[in-house]
């Protein structure tokens, strides 16, 4: 006669039978199956994990995050945070979603977050759209009357708004802002304005508007677009804005939201990442020929905002999920500080 299929016996664990019957090893599984055959017997027993264990250790674990977060929520509680967003973080709904959870999170437990922020690949789109094509010299948008009509559309009117509804959406209390609002920023024509047309620097910053909103628990989000005092439109660079208000608003941090690690040591070697360098350093790097290209810029934004006042300022990976809060809330961060 054929042996009998095996036929599988199975035992849900209790609490009773995880303290009484698996041994120390089987109470630490996580929801997994044990099957053990049963000598000459057509049956076998299959023991389920409750993870009851796995839970408990997920909660201290949460509990032990929380409890290491303490010291730099004391450390920032009350100061002011101004990070300009853009680059991956600002097209990849899952970081776009991280960053905006951040902000919030950052607001709730005292920190003081303003969002500046462009917009490249949405204005883009929209010219486009409107059979326009995006040029550009040097690295900056080529500005002609025409686009800079697109570009405060899409900042002020689109990106702008749709910023404020997601981090009110997810429980904070956000106000749109653009460089115009309240005289915030007032522009002047860069040097270069022949090949550029209207784009622009920051010639003033009044953060009188904008101050009692964050000394209210309030999270300012600020468009990268301002006007001259004829009431000319220009288009700032967005790591030049966030870099001149923290400055303004005597920040605690600027930090730069990017698409890379952070500064390297070998710019073709990931792993060689500088976790911390003063202003003397960052000039040597450049110097050296380390820091290059796009980062020139942006380094350039921290030493000055330094220069200005601001304590630190990071440049981090945006495309790190929560890259925020471990650049606030970790000894190591996620990036590259300078300091004064």
């Amino acid at each position: 006669m054929a042996a009998a299929a095996s036929t599988p016996f199975n035992l849900t664990s209790s609490k009773s039978l995880s303290s009484s019957f698996l041994s120390p090893n089987l109470k630490t599984l996580k929801s997994s199956d044990l099957t053990f055959p049963i000598s000459h017997s057509p049956f076998s027993l299959t023991i389920k994990s409750s993870g009851t264990s796995s839970e408990s250790a997920d909660r201290r674990s949460r509990v032990d995050i929380l409890s290491e977060s303490l010291p730099y929520i004391q450390k920032f509680r009350g100061k002011t945070i101004v990070v300009k967003y853009g680059g991956a973080a600002m097209k990849i709904p899952e970081l776009k979603a991280s960053v905006v959870s951040d902000l919030v999170l950052l607001s709730c437990v005292g920190l003081r977050p303003v969002l500046v922020h462009g917009g490249g690949p949405e204005i883009n789109n929209w010219l486009q759209q409107l059979n326009i094509e995006p040029a550009f010299h040097e690295g900056l948008r080529i500005t002609d009357a025409k686009t800079m009509e697109i570009v405060s559309m899409v900042l002020v009117g689109k990106v702008n708004k749709d910023l404020v509804t997601l981090i009110n959406k997810s429980g904070g209390t956000a106000v749109g802002f653009s460089g115009m609002d309240g005289r915030l920023f007032m522009a002047r024509p860069t040097p270069n304005s022949a090949q550029l047309g209207f784009v622009g620097e920051v010639a003033k910053v009044d953060p009188t508007t904008l101050q009692p909103l964050v000394d209210n628990g309030r999270i300012p989000v600020v468009a990268s677009v301002a006007a001259d005092e004829s009431g000319q439109s220009y288009n700032i660079n967005a790591d030049t804005v966030a870099g001149e208000l923290a400055a303004a608003l005597g920040a605690e941090k600027l930090i730069l939201l990017t698409d890379v690690a952070g500064i390297l040591e070998d710019k073709d070697d990931p792993s060689s990442l500088v976790r911390e360098i003063d202003i003397k350093g960052v000039k040597k790097m450049i110097d050296e020929k380390k820091v290059a290209g796009g980062m020139i810029p942006k380094v350039k934004c921290c030493v000055r905002s330094i220069a200005q006042g601001v304590r630190t300022a990071s440049i981090i990976d945006g495309r790190v999920e929560h890259c925020l809060l471990h650049e606030i809330m970790s000894e190591q961060g996620i990036g590259t500080m300078i300091t004064g």
